[in-house]
């Protein structure tokens, strides 16, 4: 289980180190930056909009915008950068 969660902490982290290269790479629509940038920050930042300590409420927020945020970005970025992202990235860790 050990094992398990860091293979999931390695590849959240591979995760938010491409689409910070996608948010700096200037062909990325404007729209998609923002919502990348707002997905990237909200995981970041060191409070919540609706506190933890609210009964479910508080765990459902995280659980609900940061993927919402980020699959609209994605759904506006042409998958040619992210693919290239993912695979300089992915070459990198390798490399």
């Amino acid at each position: 289980m050990f094992e398990r969660l860091k293979q999931v902490g390695r590849l959240f982290k591979r995760e938010l180190t491409i689409y910070q290269r996608v948010l700096r790479d200037d062909r990325t629509p404007r729209c998609a930056r923002w919502c990348l940038g707002l997905a990237v920050g909200y995981t970041l930042m060191p409070f919540d909009l609706i506190p933890d300590f609210i009964p479910v409420i508080g765990h459902l927020d995280d659980v609900v915008i940061v993927p919402t945020l980020v699959i609209v970005a994605l759904r506006m970025i042409p998958t040619e950068i992210v693919a290239e992202h993912r695979a300089a990235v992915t070459s990198e860790a390798v490399g």
